[in-house]
């Protein structure tokens, strides 16, 4: 019964190792020599000169979302586009339902705005 699970378990551990084993290796061999300008909290050159949780635009997340949303519907136009042969026309119109889902979306940012950067 056990003998199933072995596979799962040297994943688990080869994932630990390659994943804890460079930092725990950095820490034991790495040199260690702080000093005032590595211990500093910037190092641009400069002191802040503003509290470091000013309030962002919300447009900077606004196009995240947007760049987010149309690279997700590349990630499922490609299997597709590998297996469109085998579906047919169920498939095509899937598909298409679906693109035609984006594209309203698309058209209703374009026409409030939001791909426009002031």
């Amino acid at each position: 019964m056990l003998e199933q699970y072995f596979p799962v378990l040297l994943f688990l551990a080869v994932g630990l190792l390659v994943g804890v084993g460079p930092i725990l290796l950095g820490r034991l061999i790495g040199p260690n020599r702080p000093s005032a300008e590595k211990l500093a909290p910037y190092e641009c050159g400069f002191e802040a000169f503003e509290d470091a949780r000013m309030k962002f635009d919300v447009r900077y997340y606004l196009v995240a979302i947007l760049f987010i949303l149309f690279d997700l519907e590349i990630a499922f136009l490609v299997p597709w586009a590998v297996v469109f042969d085998d579906l047919g026309l169920y498939g095509f119109i899937a598909m298409s339902v679906f693109l035609g889902i984006l594209v309203v979306g698309f058209v209703y940012e374009w026409m409030k705005g939001a791909l426009e950067w002031e």
